[in-house]
């Protein structure tokens, strides 16, 4: 084993132990889970675009800050979905969809925790696991839909919701994920209808 692969080993083993250690030892934690909500979002039309602004609650569970201390990235997905409102019977249309895509990590060196915008490449860095959250939990300008995709005289609806994305973690720590609720991390949908301006 080369030493790359021995310490990068090395570091998802001790992770997975101190995740196991944190929900065994402290039986507390089952009971102290992660929460994501959306506490509003709103759509505004610029320039022939749709953008969403949205505020979001992120709490990560407690074990999340020894994870990435340990250095695992944590994926974080936030879900749009375009529909257009039909009659009963008839199911609504789904006219578009939208995957924005975060990772969280941890830079032992700086002691600092890094957000980086997926789609973008954007990154920044903040002091605290807190600060990070915050940051966010704050959308502002997210470019979703064509206006020319929007029908006139036809109500639509925006669902959006976040969710910790389970499938990119490291393999050990994906099984503890899937056994424990506390990293089970995903908000309601948040749905608000409108209208195409005229």
């Amino acid at each position: 084993m080369s030493t790359w692969n021995y310490w990068v080993a090395r570091r998802l083993v001790c992770a997975t132990l101190a995740l196991l250690g944190c929900c065994w030892s402290l039986p507390s934690l089952a009971q102290d889970e992660g929460r994501f909500e959306v506490l509003s979002a709103y759509p505004t039309e610029r320039a022939g675009v749709y953008y969403v602004d949205a505020k979001i609650l992120y709490d990560l569970p407690p074990t999340a800050d020894e994870a990435l201390r340990s250095g695992v990235t944590l994926t974080i997905e936030l879900q749009i979905e375009v529909e257009r409102l039909r009659r009963f019977p008839l199911p609504d249309k789904g006219i578009a969809s939208l995957l924005q895509r975060y990772a969280l990590t941890y830079h032992a060196l700086s002691d600092r925790y890094i957000v980086e915008n997926l789609n973008s490449g954007e990154q920044a860095t903040y002091g605290t696991l807190e600060a990070a959250e915050a940051a966010l939990g704050e959308v502002h300008d997210l470019p979703v839909i064509d206006v020319a995709l929007i029908e006139p005289g036809v109500h639509h609806q925006i669902s959006l919701r976040s969710v910790l994305d389970m499938k990119k973690l490291p393999v050990p720590l994906r099984l503890f994920a899937f056994l424990f609720d506390d990293w089970r991390v995903t908000s309601q949908w948040y749905r608000w209808r409108f209208d195409r301006a005229s």
